[in-house]
């Protein structure tokens, strides 16, 4: 054993100190270990995306809503009988889901008086607060427009589902 050891000691020596220490460092890497740090609650962890999952009793009225005043697209329609169960509606990097009550107390009955409680509110950026409110002809308007005292134009409205859904145009940023 003792001669394994000088072996070994022999070899790191021959091999150069700075060397093996590099090679440790490249090994870490490689398989993804940390070293000089301590890890934080989620470390490297990257986070893809975050998406709302909105539950409603009926999500036709809904997807309409989005696929019609905004251009989003129909990514995922789940049925169930004659009526939708799910849908994901994406446009660009945004989306959203939908889930009826119905389809949600036979996934997780558990969840069922929860996902009931709503409603849930989104807020959205968006580039032209104009076009956006044409867009919004005839929706249920909760929160009229208005100038926030930072500067950005908002207006609140109600999707179908009875959600809440704030649409903002940022303030232009001084010259």
């Amino acid at each position: 054993m003792e001669n394994k050891i000088r072996r070994g000691m022999a070899e790191r020596k021959r091999f150069g100190l700075k060397n093996w220490l590099l090679a440790v460092v490249v090994l870490a890497i490689i398989s993804g270990t940390s070293i000089g740090r301590a890890d934080k609650k989620g470390g490297n962890m990257k986070i893809e995306k975050i998406t709302a999952v909105l539950f409603g009793e009926e999500i036709e009225p809904c997807v309409n809503f989005w696929v019609e005043r905004f251009g989003f697209t129909r990514e995922i329609e789940v049925p169930d009988g004659d009526k939708l169960a799910f849908a994901a509606l994406r446009k660009g990097n945004t989306e959203l889901m939908y889930q009826s009550y119905k389809s949600a107390d036979r996934d997780e009955p558990a969840l069922s008086s929860i996902v009931r409680k709503g409603p849930t509110f989104l807020y959205i950026d968006v580039d032209n607060l104009d076009e956006t409110i044409s867009a919004l002809k005839g929706v249920e308007v909760v929160m009229p427009v208005r100038t926030t005292f930072y500067g950005s134009k908002e207006i609140g409205v109600k999707d179908p589902a009875g959600h809440f859904v704030t649409f903002s145009q940022q303030a232009a940023a001084k010259q």
